[in-house]
């Protein structure tokens, strides 16, 4: 794939004009530091989408970023994987239309329910193994993994676990190593933080920090002090702590410290860690951890307002009883050098 264009040639072989854009009914979700987000209904299927919409300006410097990004959605396809359907270009925005996913953040679900279990979360850490061995056989290291990047696919009780973000992600060449320094504090793997070259290793660490945190709610490293939080992690110093972990079987603990094995050389591999006893077997045990658990998420980790649950077709439902879908049926919806245009519907919906 060619670098995209910012000054208006053809981003690449498979985008669509700009225009076309205007197939969709487009209502603002969530603001970004760099980026908006869109929920759209197809007018012709009404089919629900999420449009990324990124300001060019927002580019100058990052282009081998969205590049990248694009690169790795365009060659996924996975059921656990949010995916790319389309890209639109305009002279001043790149629009990213994504597979909608509205079932919430995962920490939010396990506060919502009543009962949790080990197995609960043996099958959402089993859902995010398969998607990640499937980019790691497809030379794709994910680099960012982390519960805000796990989002349910729908509201249902029994829905799969989706994985999003692939702005870090690199397409790692055979037998090649990484270097650059990446990720989220707190899920970051070792080597990264010791700036020495890694590997798709990295994404298991940072699922091993993950299937902690499910377990008893709390991060496995914590510090105010970054220095002091890195030093925790290039020692790889994590501990199960009584009472939070009396309940959780051995099984649990023996997958996660394979996980998060400071020796990436040891650490399990995607491969290993399916065929583990908690992942494949049933060892995870079926006793209710909602409560502790629960309390732990709550206490560590805070929801910020655009992190929230929503039913996108009631959204699409209530935003045309206040008439607002016949306004944005016009030309003046989507024009190649307009913004994100989702402000000033928004301002309009709440005057």
């Amino acid at each position: 794939m060619g670098r995209p264009s910012l000054g208006g040639e053809s981003l690449c072989s498979w985008e669509r004009c700009v225009c076309h854009i205007l197939e969709y009914v487009c209502f603002l979700c969530s603001r970004g530091a760099f980026s908006e987000v869109v929920l759209a209904e197809e007018k012709g299927t009404q089919r629900l989408v999420a449009i990324k919409c990124i300001p060019k300006k927002a580019l100058q410097g990052k282009e081998n970023n969205i590049e990248n990004e694009i690169a790795v959605l365009h060659r996924i396809k996975h059921t656990n994987i949010v995916s790319l359907e389309d890209i639109f270009e305009s002279t001043s925005h790149l629009y990213l239309v994504m597979q909608l996913v509205s079932g919430g953040e995962l920490f939010d679900r396990i506060v919502e329910k009543g009962f949790y279990t080990e197995r609960d979360a043996s099958q959402l850490i089993h859902q995010i193994l398969d998607a990640v061995k499937y980019l790691h056989d497809m030379g794709i290291v994910h680099r960012d993994l982390k519960p805000e990047n796990l989002l349910y696919y729908s509201m249902d009780e029994d829905s799969k676990i989706m994985i999003s973000d692939f702005g870090l992600s690199k397409i790692e060449d055979t037998g090649s190593v990484m270097s650059t320094a990446c990720g989220t504090p707190g899920y970051v793997a070792p080597e990264v933080l010791a700036q020495k070259p890694y590997s798709k290793a990295v994404d298991c660490w940072s699922i091993g920090v993950i299937s902690y945190i499910l377990l008893c709610g709390y991060p496995p490293f914590y510090d105010e002090n970054d220095a002091k939080l890195f030093e925790q992690i290039l020692k790889a110093e994590y501990e199960f702590d009584s009472p939070y972990w009396d309940d959780i079987s051995d099984s649990a603990k023996d997958f996660i410290c394979h996980l998060m094995e400071k020796d990436f050389m040891k650490r399990y591999t995607t491969d290993q860690a399916l065929q583990h006893p908690w992942i494949c077997g049933d060892t995870a045990l079926d006793k209710n951890i909602h409560e502790s658990v629960s309390a732990q998420i709550k206490k560590n980790f805070a929801k910020s307002k655009w992190k929230q649950a929503f039913n996108a077709t009631a959204v699409v439902r209530h935003m045309r009883r206040l008439q607002l879908g016949t306004s944005l049926e016009g030309p003046s919806q989507i024009t190649p050098t307009s913004p994100c245009h989702a402000q000033a519907l928004l301002a309009r919906t709440v005057r």
